[in-house]
């Protein structure tokens, strides 16, 4: 089954850029996750567009990742065709207007909006995720979202299909974009944003930037925030307030220095995340009354799950 599809794979893109059984923990910021059974990385949109066509046509399951800032892949790793965006990583600006490739850091496309003396980016300057990622979950910080500023993003849609649509089709909602159901692939996105004092938008990203990294456990491998916040609470306080802070199950730990991150502090396995996660969700049930909803996607499968291209759902 593998040599068929790799044969048809090297009929669409070029061979350098199909990689067979490869380790997904060397793709996401956990470092943890099992193999995948193709790893694609497209050069350009109409290569993106016959891998999707292949896999409808010949009902090969295939998942689409970003930098893997916001991701647990399951130890039994993902079956069939893994795609990646990281080759698209273009910005460009036109007046007010910045257009990002999917595979482009947010962090990166709010400095280039930072050199173009354009206000409205600042809040993105420490989400480590990219484009694609950022509109897939209306990523947000310290009180903006990419709701605020995205314009219209350019999709392959469910059929393979190239279209571009406005942001008010995507149903953007906290940590919600309705991308998360219809199966659009982001190619790109441009962003309305405004002319601003240079000086006044770094003083702001640098400020943000301060706060992250003082506060946030960057010096471990993590998914970021594990849970979104629940209305009239914050994750981290429910958590600390649980006594759950250093709180480890095999080389997962939630971490002592933000409770809204759980840490890879000793070759932790997506199981240790996930019995981890599970735990701190079971305990603040218990003593809160309050229901912790994950931010993080878990896709992929256990390790004893041998049902060749199984879907890859949560």
């Amino acid at each position: 089954m593998k040599t068929t599809i790799y044969n048809q794979l090297v009929k669409i893109i070029n061979e350098e850029n199909i990689a067979i059984d490869e380790h997904i923990k060397n793709h996401t910021y956990t470092k943890l996750g099992g193999k995948a059974d193709f790893f694609v990385t497209p050069t350009n949109y109409e290569e993106v567009q016959n891998v999707v066509k292949f896999c409808l046509t010949e009902k090969v399951p295939f998942t689409l990742i970003g930098n893997g800032s916001n991701l647990i892949v399951r130890d039994g790793g993902i079956r069939g065709i893994v795609l990646s965006l990281k080759n698209f990583n273009k910005i460009t600006v036109s007046g007010t207007r910045i257009t990002a490739q999917s595979g482009a850091a947010i962090i990166d496309t709010s400095r280039k909006a930072l050199d173009a003396k354009l206000t409205g980016l600042e809040f993105a300057c420490g989400i480590p995720g990219t484009v694609g990622g950022a509109i897939y979950m209306n990523a947000g910080a310290y009180g903006g979202e990419i709701k605020d500023c995205l314009e219209s993003v350019l999709v392959i849609d469910k059929n393979g299909e190239m279209i571009t649509r406005k942001a008010q089709d995507l149903d953007l909602s906290y940590r919600y974009s309705n991308i998360q159901e219809n199966g659009d692939i982001v190619l790109e996105a441009t962003f309305q944003l405004q002319h601003g004092n240079y000086d006044e938008i770094k003083a702001v990203m640098d400020d943000l930037t301060y706060r992250r990294e003082s506060k946030q456990p960057l010096e471990y491998p993590s998914c970021g925030s594990v849970f979104k916040r629940p209305p009239g609470y914050f994750a981290g306080k429910l958590i600390q307030d649980s006594n759950l802070q250093g709180t480890r199950i095999g080389g997962a730990e939630v971490s002592k220095k933000h409770a809204g991150f759980i840490v890879n502090v000793d070759n932790a396995t997506a199981s240790d995340y996930i019995s981890l996660i599970r735990h701190v969700q079971k305990t603040v049930k218990e003593k809160f009354g309050v229901s912790l909803e994950r931010e993080v996607r878990i896709i992929g499968e256990d390790l004893n799950d041998k049902n060749e291209f199984k879907q890859n759902k949560e």
